[in-house]
């Protein structure tokens, strides 16, 4: 990884690569336009077909949409059995298909090959203006952390591979993963953010943590604040859990200060790993409120979940 680093550093037009582990790569085409370029593609996680293209194309171009981006076009990324009956892909492009016309953006080709489990995905093509992209490196100290969706998808959709009845609960994260992270960008290019990421694999405590050592900050979290789906907590209590959770707590224990009063669910809450998450921006405390503001007018919850310090030796803090 390193050469490629190396290489790809050497090119002025790259304005943003992936050595601060930013969400999409920007390329400068000229002065008035840069590409926001990402890939992203998954197994089902829901039953129905066309539900799990749509949130599987969601959560594509969030990426896009983390970096204040547009997306333009997008490549299906594809893998089925060929004992999969037609008519299941078929449902699962056209679940993509609708998210990505959605966004405003064309499904313009794509790629399949013969596998044993269903994979799909996007690789996304977006625009931007040079110097305007919103990246995680750049958080200041005097920010608030905002959240724009509830936590807990991970929970819930393992939930379902393990047969549980989920009823309403599963249909309001299903519709949590199937809302664009639009929105949010929109508010957020308005509102002249400091910095930003969205939340998918590596949980709020993962990508919170990226994004403090890249900005050499510390952020002081409040569990107490975070928005969270209904019947995570219980499911959590009841065992259910997805394997990437505890790497993920593996991987932050040398980052991340937990409260001696946080609980294991605690932990597990806040490294659940999300599908198609909502973005974490943060924003100078002063103009929070008139970002909350904006968000909330665009149907988008905003919620202020910490805060940013000068770096204290730890990337994040978390508290009650």
């Amino acid at each position: 990884m390193g050469g490629l680093i190396d290489g790809a550093a050497s090119d002025p037009d790259l304005l943003v690569g992936f050595e601060n582990g930013d969400d999409a790569a920007v390329y400068r085409l000229n002065e008035h336009v840069a590409l926001v370029l990402t890939v992203d593609f998954f197994a089902p996680i829901v039953d129905d077909p066309f539900t799990y293209g749509a949130i599987a194309a969601a959560n594509a171009m969030s990426d896009v949409y983390a970096v204040g981006g547009r997306p333009i076009t997008a490549l299906n990324i594809a893998a089925f059995p060929r004992t999969l009956p037609s008519d299941i892909p078929a449902e699962i492009l056209r679940g993509g298909a609708s998210k990505v016309a959605e966004a405003g953006a064309l499904i313009v080709g794509g790629h399949t090959v013969d596998d044993t489990e269903p994979k799909y995905g996007l690789s996304v093509v977006g625009v931007i203006e040079p110097g305007h992209q919103v990246q995680n490196s750049t958080a200041k100290p005097g920010d608030v952390l905002v959240l724009t969706k509830p936590l807990g998808t991970g929970v819930i959709t393992t939930a379902l591979k393990n047969g549980k009845k989920l009823g309403e609960a599963l249909d309001t994260a299903i519709n949590s993963m199937l809302r664009l992270n639009r929105h949010a960008a929109e508010a957020m290019v308005t509102a002249s953010v400091n910095a930003a990421t969205d939340i998918t694999g590596f949980g709020i405590i993962g990508h919170l943590m990226t994004m403090m050592k890249v900005s050499n900050t510390t952020a002081h979290i409040r569990r107490s604040a975070l928005p969270i789906l209904p019947g995570v907590i219980e499911l959590l209590n009841d065992g259910i859990a997805p394997g990437g959770t505890h790497r993920n707590i593996e991987s932050c224990a040398d980052s991340v200060t937990w409260h001696e009063s946080l609980t294991e669910i605690d932990k597990l809450l806040m490294c659940d790993p999300q599908t198609s998450g909502g973005l974490l921006i943060s924003i100078p405390e002063d103009r929070a409120d008139l970002l909350i503001t904006d968000l909330n007018s665009r149907g988008v919850t905003g919620t202020i979940v910490g805060e940013i310090t000068g770096s204290d030796g730890k990337a994040v803090q978390v508290n009650p």
